[in-house]
């Protein structure tokens, strides 16, 4: 139809101005911007708009509105898909602490600003950074992956807080996701996993265009996906024609009927003009159209061929009386709905709004164990099983689990009421995500973001496996916790491709990460008090296999300065040293052995335990100088991993006894000979860094 002609639209008339509206304003803001992707956008339009129109209960008045459904743009490089929805539908803006600011969250002016400096419009959607983006989807994969923990967490919620006549929790997770995004194996893990566990509330809508930044799909992508889904044990539905509302509604209910397996949505569709005849190889490759082309493209739709950013009239009052009007209607209802539970359950609704704004129950620290000083001890991942259970014990919404280590991990819940996460039992807190650490990286994100507080664990080396997933944890500014056991070539037997060795250097690296190495069982239990109360950052929490002495604090430093990062745990007698050994982890009760024999030979040594790098260099100056004094030149670093980035406590004149190369497979005792990390080695290494000071 002609935009022009606007005195008497019918429903269908309606449906094809808001579709081409989206698609244009797709057009406009990647031409403008001269960068990005209009083809997606321009070809999954109709199937966004019958999504959000019709189904997606979401309130763009409230879109922090617990109850809502989640629609997660995985195939993000199509964003502007979903600014544009965001901006018709009129999503309101919400501040970094979900306070609604009243203000739209997007304006025709930030689509105008697509991929320019801090826009709310960046080349793909980011959490917490415009209102309505559920997630930060970018590297292909993550997105569907996150979806995955979102279905778990809204089942869990159900499980775990729905009363009869109070069901709270019953809210659906939508993903679009491509050719690329099923290509990646983090969602065939995803989808391997959703399907075991049989998720319900789980729908995909895979965009079958056939298209890759490559070219044609069929050059590297020929598989069946529906027969692949099936095998997974999904719902497999499929749409032959984008553009055809009435097979796009009829999807949706498939998926709404559903309710004992996730459903898949195959969707043909054709990248460019949104015809079944034309396709466009500009759009097809991730380029602007070009201005002839959008002209060309502007005049199939029936639109003004100058025109730019046009909302016609009507558009927008179509979309408030229905996205605006339904989903308000749904919130008000749970609202009351809520209102009423928290009066018949104002406990079980006190922890709902704690979890909502990540706060702590009270006595969430009580009973958390004191380990005595034992010079065998045990190793980090014992004691950071028994702190774990004590704190889920206290915080109900503190739930996890392992990639296949259940039954040797420290990772497992073991406290009666826990239980497990199964198909049809959604109420256990302990999950087993298999030998898929991907997926259980993505998937924890999605649970976080859901607002429940989430670990799991896996041993330190497969942190390579998770690393995209945690990178995006860094970037969102979520509280994810990550559990890596088996921390160095203490693994031993298992060689070097289980030791990890650049691992720590890496994940420190990684901005917004905190890292934490604990010494000892003390330091584990003043770790996950760090853990626990951190809102935006999340934390790789590294510990032991094997057996480390828990320090006599009566005799050494308290270990509540773990919570400062580092601090000192042995000192000289005047606290004037001229030696400091450090080091993290296992590593630190060799320089506490060194300290004793170096001390006794009348050497003026302090050691000092520094578990969180992040945590110490943001302390104040006149801290870190207290802990490491700059005057003290002769400086020993041992750790059992890559010396990349101790420099900067050794400074130029210290030394570094640490991993240049892979390890071997060797029981440990041989294999901290081979190293070096032996009392008599840190005793001989920090006498030659005095003497180098001298």
């Amino acid at each position: 139809m002609a935009v022009s002609d606007q005195t008497t639209l019918t429903g269908k008339q309606l449906d094809s101005l808001s579709i081409n509206t989206i698609r244009t304003l797709a057009i406009d803001g990647v031409q403008q911007a001269n960068s990005g992707h209009p083809g997606a956008p321009m070809a999954l339009a109709p199937v966004a708009y019958s999504l959000w129109q019709h189904f997606l209960r979401f309130d763009p008045a409230d879109p922090v509105w617990p109850n809502r459904d989640r629609f997660i743009l995985s195939n993000g490089h199509a964003s502007m898909l979903l600014y544009a929805m965001l901006y018709l539908c009129e999503v309101r803006g919400v501040n970094p602490e979900n306070e609604n600011l009243g203000k739209l969250a997007i304006t025709l002016d930030d689509i105008k600003k697509f991929r320019q400096l801090d826009s709310k419009t960046p080349g793909h959607p980011e959490y917490r950074w415009t209102a309505g983006v559920e997630t930060t989807t970018g590297p292909l994969g993550q997105g569907v992956g996150n979806s995955v923990g979102m279905a778990l967490a809204a089942n869990w919620l159900a499980a775990r807080y729905n009363r009869p006549g109070f069901e709270i929790f019953n809210y659906n997770i939508y993903a679009f996701c491509g050719d690329g995004d099923l290509m990646e194996g983090v969602s065939s893990e995803a989808a391997s996993l959703a399907g075991h566990l049989k998720l319900p509330n789980l729908c995909w809508i895979y965009d079958n265009n056939r298209i890759t930044l490559d070219g044609p799909a069929d050059w590297s992508f020929t598989e069946n996906v529906g027969k692949r889904f099936e095998a997974y044990g999904w719902n497999v539905v499929s749409v032959t024609d984008a553009n055809d509302l009435d097979l796009l509604a009829k999807a949706y209910n498939s998926f709404l009927k559903t309710s004992d397996r996730p459903t898949l949505i195959v969707v043909n569709s054709h990248i460019g003009y949104g015809s079944p005849h034309k396709q466009d190889t500009n759009a097809a490759h991730g380029e602007p159209l070009g201005a002839d082309e959008v002209r060309l493209v502007k005049k199939f739709y029936g639109w003004p061929e100058d025109a730019k950013f046009l909302v016609p009239d009507g558009v927008l009052d179509h979309f408030r009386e229905g996205i605006g009007k339904r989903g308000g209607d749904l919130r008000e209802k749970w609202t009351t709905l809520f209102a009423a539970y928290a009066k018949k359950y104002p406990d079980l609704a006190k922890q709902l709004d704690q979890m909502q704004h990540r706060e702590l129950p009270e006595g969430w620290e009580k009973n958390l164990p004191t380990f005595p000083a034992d010079a065998k001890g045990l190793g980090t991942r014992e004691s950071g099983g028994k702190v774990l259970n004590a704190l889920a014990e206290n915080i109900p919404w503190l739930i996890g689990g392992s990639a296949d280590l259940s039954g040797s991990d420290r990772t497992t819940l073991k406290f009666d009421s826990a239980g497990n996460f199964e198909p049809g039992n959604y109420a256990g807190r302990n999950f087993h995500f298999g030998v898929r650490e991907h997926a259980m990286a993505s998937a924890m994100n999605g649970m976080v973001i859901s607002k429940v507080r989430t670990f799991a664990g896996t041993f330190f080396n497969f942190s390579d496996y998770m690393r995209p997933a945690i990178r995006l944890a860094a970037l969102m500014e979520i509280p994810t916790i990550y559990v890596f056991t088996h921390d160095s070539i203490g693994l031993g037997e298992d060689g070097p491709t289980h030791q990890p060795i650049e691992q720590l250097a890496s994940l420190r690296a990684m901005p917004n990460l905190i890292v934490m190495r604990p010494a000892d069982a003390n330091e584990v239990v003043e770790a996950w008090r760090v853990i626990l109360q951190q809102k935006h950052e999340p934390v790789a929490l590294v510990l032991t296999r094997q057996a480390v002495p828990t320090f006599d604090r009566t005799k050494y430093g308290a270990a509540s300065g773990v919570a400062k990062g580092g601090y000192i745990l042995a000192d000289s007698a005047d606290g004037q040293p001229e030696l400091i050994l450090m080091g993290t982890g296992s590593e630190v009760s060799l320089c506490v052995a060194a300290y004793e024999q170096l001390t006794a030979a009348g050497v003026k040594t302090r050691v000092v335990s520094l578990p969180s790098w992040q945590l110490f260099d943001r302390q104040d100056e006149s801290y870190r100088n207290q802990v490491l004094p700059p005057s003290v030149k002769a400086r020993v670093a041992v750790e059992q991993a890559s010396v990349f980035g101790w420099s900067q406590y050794v400074g130029p004149k210290g030394k570094i006894i640490g991993m240049r190369r892979f390890g071997a497979s060797a029981p440990i005792k041989d294999l901290q000979k081979k190293f070096g990390f032996t009392t008599e080695n840190v005793v001989a290494v920090a006498r030659e860094a005095i003497a180098q000071t001298q």
